[in-house]
Formats: structure tokens, C-alpha cells, sequence
């Protein structure tokens, strides 16, 4: 299996008044046509791993790698012509909220038709076709009434899955997910995860899944990185997550509730001064 992406030693720094705060510290590993899960808490630079692969940190940010390939494209001496090109089209992101993803101000339907119409030569009709297809393969019951509501007018849930369609629309090879069902139930939840299971089977797409949900990780994804601090502490398969090494991830684990167990209150994560090194 070949790779899709490969990251090595990945930094991202932020200058503030306060002096430099590095989000990302060497971050490096590469990803096939498979799940990785990258798990870990807020601020532990999950999200800005994502973005810096996508192009999306903010200008004032200062990004370097020893390498950050795509597909045998360097994504640091891409121009924003080409990187423009491959979002979307290649690579595609699926932000944590839909709510603050897509436009209020445009139907669903014309987001979506608008993102295929930016990478691909189609006429509106066939456009709105494929649109509408999408919608469907997403699990919306009735395309056709969706394609005309604004953001507002739909659930999470059918926001969640409207934003992946119009991230799928144009046949992405890398998806990155971002906390892409923290904000839906449980059973809207395993609708979205049997969607993106079943991309990365049919299509042979590679998915990075961001959560925060270990219990989670570990039954839908094939490899796991464990992030803290901006760095990785550990990666391992995601069915061995229960038998990890690293103090970080066994206290991550240990402060979960667990279904019959008398456990008021809950452990405090105790964390370690080492663990920054």
C-alpha cells in the first residue's frame, strides 16, 4: 500500500505578544489508504496538523517541515494557485461545526453545486445531478428538499452530513475529518462513521479522524496517534489503545467512566512536566 501523505517533522508557531507558542513540535508520520485517528485534548495541536496539511493556518503563522507531501507534491513550495487546486478537489477538510462551516446566506444545494463547478467543467445541471446524488449517498432521505434549504433550516446531524457531501463532492483521495460527530448523537453518529467507512473501502481514500473520543478511535480507526502538547507521545494500533504505554494515554484512558464501576469522582488527568520534552 503506498502512501498518500507524508509528514515529518512538522512545526507551527504563533507569534504573540507574550513571546512564540509553538501549536505543533515535530510532528511526523505518514498515512496510506487507511483510518488514522489523532487523539488527545484541546490544544494538543490536533486541529493545526490538520489545518497546516490543508493550507488553512492563518498568515501570521509560521509553518516548516522537513517534509509535507501529498501525493508526491511538496505542499510547502506549492504556490496558493496550486494549493487552491488540490483543496477540494484532492485533499478536503470536514470542519468541526457546520454551522459555522458553510454560508447562512446560501442554500445547501448551491454550496455544493458551487464547490463541484470550482474543480470540474459541468454544466449547472449536471451539477445539480451530481449534488443531488451526493446528498443521497449521504444519507439524506429527500435530496430535493434539502439541496433548497439554508443552514439554518436543517438539524446538526443533517448539516454535519450536508458539509461532507460538499466536501466529497469532487472525489477527494485524503479526507481530513475534524471532531466531524462531537456534536451529533449517538445514532446520527454511527451513521456518519458507516459513510466515511464505507469511502474509505469503495474509494480507497485516506482518512484522518481528529476526536477527542478514545472509546471511539479505537473500534473505527486502524492506527492511532496520541498528541500532547503539540507533540506525538505515542502511536500504536487502534484495537492495542487499551494496552498503551505512554503515562499520558493510560491516564487519558483511566479517566473515562466505565459502565458498572463506582467511580465518583472521576480521576484528574495528572500531568507530568516531562511529557512537554
Amino acid at each position: 500500500m503506498s502512501d498518500l501523505l507524508h509528514v515529518e517533522d512538522l512545526r507551527v508557531q504563533f507569534p504573540t505578544r507574550s513571546g512564540t507558542v509553538q501549536a505543533v513540535r515535530g510532528v511526523t508520520f505518514s498515512l496510506g489508504q487507511e483510518r488514522l485517528g489523532i487523539v488527545g485534548e484541546s490544544g494538543s495541536g490536533k486541529s493545526q496538523t490538520g489545518r497546516a496539511i490543508m493550507g488553512l493556518t492563518p498568515e501570521h503563522a509560521h509553518i516548516s517541515a522537513q517534509r509535507l507531501e501529498f501525493s508526491g507534491i511538496d505542499l510547502l513550495k506549492a504556490s496558493a494557485g496550486e494549493r487552491r487546486a488540490l483543496r477540494g478537489k484532492r485533499v478536503a477538510m470536514i470542519l468541526q461545526d457546520p454551522k459555522y462551516s458553510l454560508d447562512p446566506v446560501m442554500t445547501i444545494g448551491r454550496q455544493i453545486v458551487e464547490t463541484l463547478k470550482t474543480h470540474e467543467r459541468v454544466s449547472t445541471s449536471e451539477a445539480r445531478y451530481k449534488a443531488l446524488d451526493m446528498l443521497a449517498a449521504v444519507q439524506i432521505r429527500d435530496p430535493k428538499r434539502v439541496f433548497d434549504l439554508y443552514p439554518h433550516e436543517v438539524s446538526g446531524g443533517m448539516g454535519q452530513r450536508a458539509m461532507i457531501a460538499m466536501m466529497l463532492i469532487a472525489g477527494p483521495e485524503l479526507l481530513i475529518a475534524d471532531e466531524p460527530t462531537s456534536a451529533l448523537d449517538v445514532t446520527v453518529q454511527l451513521d456518519i462513521l458507516r459513510i466515511l467507512d464505507r469511502l474509505v473501502i469503495d474509494r480507497g481514500m485516506g482518512l484522518v479522524f481528529i476526536s477527542h473520543d478514545l472509546r471511539l478511535v479505537s473500534t473505527f480507526c486502524d492506527r492511532v496517534i496520541v498528541m500532547y502538547a503539540g507533540k506525538i507521545v505515542e502511536e500504536l494500533k487502534a484495537s492495542e489503545l487499551s494496552q498503551a504505554q505512554h503515562p499520558y494515554t493510560q491516564g487519558l484512558l483511566n479517566c473515562m467512566p466505565r459502565i458498572g464501576a463506582n467511580r465518583h469522582p472521576l480521576p484528574v488527568l495528572d500531568r507530568k512536566p516531562e511529557w512537554m520534552l
